[in-house]
């Protein structure tokens, strides 16, 4: 039997509006060599110790196209490597709360990268210190900093960061005043005097401080 790894990341945790969304690279074993040299040479790391440019200039570099991407569809960059998103809104976070709906996001682009693939042996790696069951896989396990530790956390977490980014982005098309575009929805200063000066809004984490004591 053949296998297939899996290693997953999430973005949006913090912020005050938007969803909570989860990337997860698959890896074919045979390729683990040449796709470890490929993001290394491309200077793959943990997003949060790329800016903004560095990241887009990576995903352009493996022909990821922001404005083309869908939640929970499956992208094949190569014949060993692929990704899938997916992610929780900010109503099901305020219902289950943001760490398990961190979790689901999870779990669902893990359903994304194994469907069709019941006939390999499934591992999947998460950032963190979660884990949790997932029928079809044989081992979940987790690494604390794995964006850090490992390029294809790291991948998915550049993958995650760009693409919650833009949805942002477009949000702060549909509601100019808020400030997302510059943002994404994290609570800075001038995003917790727009939800005053302006109201909540129905993509406001209505559950989370900052955005309740506003909700009337």
């Amino acid at each position: 039997m053949g296998e297939i790894f899996c290693y997953c990341d999430e973005v949006g945790r913090g912020p005050l509006a938007g969803p909570v969304v989860s990337s997860c690279v698959y890896l074919f074993p045979a390729g683990v060599n040449s796709q470890i040299s490929f993001l290394k040479n491309i200077n793959v790391t943990d997003s949060k110790k790329l800016n903004q440019k560095k990241r887009l200039a990576i995903l352009d570099q493996m022909n990821i196209d922001l404005e083309s991407l869908r939640e929970n569809k499956l992208y094949i960059l190569n014949e060993y490597m692929g990704f899938a998103l997916s992610s929780c809104n900010e109503k099901e976070i305020d219902e289950i709360n943001i760490l398990q709906a961190s979790l689901l996001s999870m779990k669902r682009a893990l359903s994304i990268t194994y469907r069709g693939k019941s006939n390999l042996k499934a591992y999947a790696l998460l950032d963190g210190n979660k884990v949790f069951e997932k029928k079809g896989f044989t081992k979940i396990s987790s690494l604390v900093k794995g964006d850090l530790k490992s390029v294809f956390i790291a991948l998915s977490s550049i993958i995650a960061k760009e693409y919650r980014d833009f949805l942002m982005l477009k949000m702060g098309e549909v509601y100019p005043g808020y400030g997302f575009e510059n943002h994404s929805g994290y609570p800075t200063k001038f995003h917790k005097e727009a939800i005053v000066n302006l109201g909540v809004l129905d993509i406001h984490r209505k559950s989370f401080k900052g955005v309740r004591e506003h909700c009337s």
